[in-house]
């Protein structure tokens, strides 16, 4: 995981950070993402656009402001498994949990409408996860000894990332995150295909 800034610069550099996301997560909610400009996000923060693009590549990166993080505890829900849990296994647990706990939060059915309501926020949404893909086939390939360029163990990685997507729309996440890797680990038996 990213450790907290300790110098005094950097403190305050995360904190226009989280000043800018908090401010961009707030307009956008409350006006719709079309309508809020960049411009309207660093007035919000109280720092220039100039300031903004320094800490944000661009709109659509302020409203997912820890994607870094969550690469690196996909890719350590692999390495730092319980003993005795498959790769496959650790890999549901995680996504499980990630996905139970974030269909909890109230601000999250909020959010997903959000990013589900405006197409360039969910097509930015999936680069940005899938983007994943790679780190996490390679730590997959590490455990088990496969080739990191084996078919097998980029399409675990693929799949286990779409996971989150697919069952997100589901009444139940969690069972339809249990369901998909039932497929994972089963095959298409299951479904009579």
């Amino acid at each position: 995981m990213t450790q907290p800034p300790t110098g005094r610069r950097e403190r305050k550099k995360a904190r226009t950070r989280q000043a800018l996301a908090d401010a961009a997560l707030r307009l956008f909610l409350e006006h719709g993402y079309d309508q809020v400009s960049v411009k309207d996000v660093a007035e919000a923060a109280d720092v220039s656009v100039t300031t903004l693009f320094k800490h944000f590549s661009g709109k659509e990166a302020l409203v997912f402001d820890q994607d870094t993080e969550r690469g690196e505890v996909l890719v350590a829900a692999v390495r730092d498994r319980e003993p005795g849990r498959t790769v496959l296994e650790g890999l549901h647990a995680h996504l499980r949990d990630l996905v139970g706990t974030v269909h909890e939060e109230p601000e999250f059915h909020r959010f997903r409408e959000l990013i589900d309501g405006t197409p360039v926020l969910s097509e930015y949404a999936h680069r940005m996860w899938m983007r994943h893909e790679a780190a996490l086939a390679g730590a997959i390939a590490a455990e088990t000894g496969a080739d990191e360029g084996d078919v097998a163990v980029r399409a675990l990685a693929h799949y286990a990332l779409a996971a989150p997507r697919l069952a997100g729309g589901s009444p139940d996440p969690v069972a339809a995150v249990d369901r998909i890797f039932a497929l994972l680990r089963h095959g298409w038996g299951d479904l009579g295909a």
